[in-house]
C-alpha cells in the first residue's frame, strides 16, 4: 500500500523537544484529516490513554523555540487558545486506538514507520559517529608527535655547536 502522505512531509513535521521526537497536536490533526479541537477531544476523553511520557503540553518556551523553526503568527499562540499538545511516538501509537478513521490508521502506521526509520538512522550514525571520534584522536596524537619532533628539530638547529675537536690519528704535518 502507497503512503497517502509523502514521506518529506511527516518527516518535516517531527520535531525534538525534551530530547525527543515529537509532533504537534495541530499537525497531526491536519495528517488524520480533522480539526485541532477534535483530536484535542478525543484525546480529553481517553486522557488516561496518554501518560507524560506519551503526550505533553509544550511551555511558553518550548512553543516559542518551535515557532521559531516555522512561520506562524507572532501574536498570542497563533490563535490558540492552549499550548500546543505533543506526542512522542508512543502517543502516535496510542492515538491509532483513540482515532479510527481509514485515514487515520493509514497515516498512522505510516507515521509509525517513519519514527522507526529515524531510530535506525540514529543508531547507524552513532556508530559512525564513534568511529569518526576514534579517528580525531589518532590524528590529535598523531599532530603532538609531529610537533614534538618538530620540536626538538629546532632545539637542534638553535643549540650552538662550537669547534669541533677532532677525534682519531692525525699526523704531525697537518
Amino acid at each position: 500500500m502507497l503512503p497517502i502522505i509523502p514521506d518529506n512531509i511527516v518527516v518535516n513535521k517531527i520535531h525534538e523537544v525534551r530530547g525527543q521526537k515529537v509532533m504537534l497536536d495541530s499537525d497531526l490533526a491536519e495528517l488524520y484529516g480533522v480539526e485541532t479541537k477534535v483530536l484535542n477531544q478525543s484525546i480529553r476523553r481517553n486522557i488516561e490513554r496518554f501518560p507524560i511520557d506519551f503526550m505533553f503540553q509544550l511551555t511558553d518556551e518550548e512553543w516559542e523555540g518551535l515557532r521559531s523553526q516555522f512561520v506562524t503568527s507572532k501574536k498570542g499562540r497563533g490563535g490558540r487558545t492552549y499550548l500546543p499538545n505533543v506526542f512522542t511516538e508512543h502517543g502516535i501509537l496510542m492515538l491509532s486506538s483513540v482515532l479510527n478513521s481509514k485515514q487515520a490508521i493509514q497515516v498512522n502506521i505510516q507515521i509509525v514507520r517513519i519514527f522507526s526509520r529515524i531510530r535506525q538512522f540514529i543508531v547507524d550514525n552513532a556508530e559512525l559517529k564513534l568511529e569518526i571520534e576514534e579517528i580525531k584522536k589518532t590524528l590529535n596524537n598523531h599532530d603532538k608527535n609531529i610537533e614534538l619532533v618538530f620540536t626538538y628539530l629546532d632545539r637542534l638547529i638553535d643549540k650552538k655547536i662550537g669547534p669541533r675537536k677532532r677525534i682519531g690519528y692525525m699526523p704531525d704535518d697537518l
